[in-house]
C-alpha cells in the first residue's frame, strides 16, 4: 500500500523534484498571463484560461497571486469581473 502512495505521489509531482516542476511551471503561467495581458485591454478569466492553453482552476489561483503582489488588478462592470494590467486603460 505504501509503494503504491509513493507512485501516486510521483505521478502527481509530489516531492522535491516534484514542488520545483510546479515551481517552473507557476513561473511560466505568471508570465503567460502577464504577456496575455498586454495584448488586451481587460480580460475574463476562462479568456485567459483559453488563451495561455491551461486549466481555469490553475489559471484562477495564479491570476490571486499575481492580484495579491498587485501585478494585475480587478475590474467589475454590472456583475461581470475582468482583470487586467493596473493602469491599463479600457478601449
Amino acid at each position: 500500500m505504501v509503494v503504491l502512495l509513493r507512485k501516486r505521489e510521483k505521478a502527481r509531482g509530489a516531492g522535491p523534484e516534484g514542488a520545483k516542476g510546479r515551481h517552473e511551471m507557476s513561473e511560466e503561467l505568471r508570465e503567460k498571463i502577464l504577456q496575455y495581458l498586454e495584448t488586451v485591454s481587460q480580460a475574463r478569466n476562462k479568456e485567459v484560461a483559453r488563451a495561455v492553453g491551461t486549466e481555469k482552476g490553475l489559471v484562477d489561483k495564479t491570476i490571486g497571486d499575481l492580484a495579491k503582489e498587485g501585478k494585475i488588478e480587478y475590474r467589475s462592470f454590472g456583475g461581470i469581473t475582468y482583470i487586467a494590467l493596473p493602469g491599463k486603460h479600457q478601449t
